[in-house]
């Protein structure tokens, strides 16, 4: 099995300090791989080389920074200086972004496919020449000067939080694999998995984010589960992802029990076609709880 943690920090005095304590701790238990997903208060790509650096026995990535607002030229930097930083260890992974993040630079939400083919394009010549000589309807990108960062190798994988048709699709022909979240084993096996591997020339890595708790407490941690992933109910791709699963809530896609059953259901994921599951929301029922289910993780490696 191929494991990982999204890792997030609480209300603390630092919040870089306080992750690469986290990051040491789950390593010691046996955790292969941890990720960030990308906020609006921290940098993930350096978070993650950071913790690269610190814990190198980790590997790292971010999931997922959205394409909406950010420059490919400025991304393949920041991408490259964490792979240089963690001598290779480094996973990137972008999204098409929604109307909050757009709202949060000034910009309009349209043509997001488009977008999200022209970022790549230019992402991936970038990764795989060392420059870019594109102009396209939304982004152009002309270096005069070298783009390559010493010591990034091997080339960064780029995977796409992506779970609609044509997004799969555009991952498939230009990005390495997909980061789904919320989207269950029927929804991997039927609907994710067979559309981005017809549009791809190699086996794409299919890296699942499951949110799942291991505790006594199931009906208390499923309430919490309710208010806290509630607000992916109303964006378009994970609503339809969760009703693609025959759920009703976002709350429904989280494991939450004992430790078998918590590995039962990781199974699943495996058995539907995820290549790497990574699990999110582990502190929902509280800290000793969170480190309950950091211990199976790292049992189960």
């Amino acid at each position: 099995m191929t494991l990982g943690l999204a890792l997030a920090g609480a209300d603390t005095t630092n919040y870089v300090d306080e992750i690469v304590q986290q990051s040491r701790l789950v390593s010691e238990l046996g955790v292969r791989s941890v990720w960030f997903g990308q906020r609006m208060d921290y940098d993930s790509p350096t978070l993650a080389a950071i913790v690269g650096r610190e814990v190198p026995e980790l590997q790292v990535g971010t999931s997922a920074i959205p394409v909406l607002g950010r420059h490919p030229l400025l991304i393949s930097s920041m991408a490259q200086t964490a792979q240089a930083a963690t001598h290779g260890r480094y996973h990137l992974g972008v999204a098409v972004g929604s109307e909050l993040v757009a709202s949060a630079f000034g910009v309009p939400f349209d043509r997001p496919i488009t977008r999200l083919r022209e970022f790549l394009t230019v992402l991936r010549e970038l990764l795989d020449t060392g420059t870019a000589d594109y102009s396209g309807e939304l982004f152009t990108a002309t270096p005069p000067l070298p783009t390559v960062v010493a010591g990034a190798q091997p080339r960064v994988p780029v995977l796409v939080a992506a779970m609609g048709p044509q997004a799969l699709r555009v991952s498939g022909e230009l990005a390495d694999g997909t980061l789904p979240y919320l989207a269950g084993p029927k929804t991997l096996s039927n609907h994710i998995v067979p559309e981005i591997t017809r549009a791809s020339e190699t086996a794409p890595r299919i890296v699942a984010f499951v949110p799942a708790v291991v505790t006594a407490d199931v009906e208390g941690t499923r309430a919490k589960a309710v208010q806290q992933l509630a607000f992916y109910e109303q964006v378009p791709s994970y609503r339809r992802v969760i009703e693609l699963e025959g759920a009703q809530r976002a709350a429904d896609l989280a494991i939450i029990g004992d430790e078998e059953t918590v590995a039962a259901e990781i199974q699943r994921y495996y058995d539907a076609g995820a290549t790497e599951v990574v699990l999110t929301t582990t502190d929902l029922a509280g800290p000793k709880d969170q480190l309950r289910t950091w211990k199976l993780l790292g049992e189960l490696e």
